[in-house]
């Protein structure tokens, strides 16, 4: 799960980066408050490829796909790509975990010496 979904958060974390060139161009608002919002959620999305495996590390990333669902508000395009990522999100948490739960199923066990004697 964890590469999936940290392959979805750095794609997500350049997409930031470029709406917020958008935004500080577009929107009216100071280039200091869009980078400081940009800047902090592009961190947030290269902190949380490490974190995706702990406890709650899903369900911030979620919250991070809202947000980026949110910032449609200054950008509107952001709408649509927002939906995309959350797409992506999701496809990520749901068929990683399947691969995890797979490859879980399937590990052989490390021969022990003691019982492998004849």
């Amino acid at each position: 799960m964890r590469t999936l979904c940290a392959s979805t958060l750095i794609g997500e974390a350049f997409v930031i980066g470029l709406a917020g060139l958008v935004a500080m161009n577009l929107s009216g608002y100071p280039a200091s408050t869009v980078w400081a919002v940009c800047g902090s959620a592009m961190v947030l999305c290269v902190l949380l490829c490490g974190l995706v495996t702990r406890p709650g590390g899903v369900a911030v990333g979620w919250a991070l796909q809202a947000g980026l669902v949110v910032s449609g508000i200054v950008v509107p395009l952001m709408y649509v790509l927002g939906v995309a990522f959350a797409a992506l999100w999701w496809t990520a948490v749901h068929f990683g975990r399947k691969i995890d739960d797979f490859k879980r199923q399937h590990e052989q066990p490390a021969a022990d010496p003691v019982t492998a004697a004849p």
